[in-house]
């Protein structure tokens, strides 16, 4: 039974390989095969020149450059607030936490991973409403409210992603410097982070990915269908998760669905990218912590 058990399991994990590689690949090529036709500098800026857009000397009203401007700016904002927090609330339950308050803040983060997003959006809509009125109408939802949300809502996966690695870390490793006669903050910073930024990022890779793709939070914070590339973190945008929704549910012909179908392209070109920078970034953190 074992044998036959060993002999089993790496055709299933092949298989089960090979299952999630086609899905993935099926589903760019429906992308690419619906959204490919309306790809095309016009779908970014419309009617007005590349240049002017990217400089920002005129507004555009019928592309998606103010969707990509948002989007990128919300995720950098939200991940911004996020993994300082996320990253430090890590480090205190791997490494000064009590077996109480481990307990406890470990009950409180798994209750917070489980909240849903309309519920963290329906909450940052209340905090909107509430601003609007003690600030006459001065504050209400913008991208600084939907970022904060968003960062909200990955805490939690940054705090076990962190604390996760922390803990991981090999004991011989953890005492090493200590032994040598470093502080335990010496010890945090500058020997078990760097050994384990490889699991950080893939923490920070995962709030990207949920911070560019959430539409119910930023439907209810922030987030129209047509802004303009906002000149301030307390205006309304526009952003592509939106976008592609709305896109879905509201065209009126092919062509509106082709172009839904290439923010959508766009919106993970933009994720791809991101992850990428994150993974030269761990690289090069690592190389000047462990070799400077």
């Amino acid at each position: 039974m074992v044998r036959l058990l060993a002999r089993f399991l790496p055709g299933f994990s092949w298989c089960c390989a090979l299952a999630l590689t086609a899905a993935v690949a099926t589903l760019v090529w429906f992308l690419l095969r619906g959204g490919l036709p309306a790809s095309n500098v016009e779908l970014l800026f419309g009617g007005t020149r590349a240049m002017d857009a990217l400089m920002l000397r005129r507004q555009v009203f019928d592309g998606l450059f103010p969707a990509l401007f948002g989007t990128v700016a919300l995720v950098l904002l939200a991940v911004s607030l996020a993994v300082p927090v996320g990253v430090a609330a890590g480090i205190y339950m791997a490494e000064y936490a009590g077996d109480w308050s481990k307990a406890l803040l470990s009950l409180v983060f798994d209750l917070l991973a489980g909240i849903p997003s309309i519920v963290i959006g329906l909450s940052g809509f209340a905090l909107a409403i509430v601003l609007h009125r003690s600030f006459d109408g001065r504050l209400g939802p913008c991208l600084l409210l939907s970022a904060l949300a968003l960062a909200f809502l990955v805490l939690p996966y940054l705090v076990r992603s962190t604390q996760t690695a922390l803990e991981g870390v090999d004991p011989l490793l953890r005492h090493t410097a200590l032994t040598l006669g470093a502080s335990k903050l010496q010890n945090i910073f500058l020997v078990l982070l760097p050994n384990r930024l490889a699991d950080l990022t893939g923490g920070i890779i995962l709030a990207v990915g949920r911070c560019a793709e959430d539409t119910a939070v930023i439907m209810l914070t922030g987030v129209v269908a047509s802004a303009g590339v906002p000149d301030s973190m307390l205006r309304q945008y526009e952003a592509l998760p939106f976008y592609v929704y709305y896109m879905s549910s509201q065209y009126t012909g092919p062509e509106e669905l082709q172009k839904g179908y290439a923010a959508a392209i766009l919106l993970m070109m933009i994720c791809s990218l991101l992850f990428v920078l994150a993974f030269v970034a761990q690289r090069r953190l690592k190389s000047w912590l462990l070799y400077r």
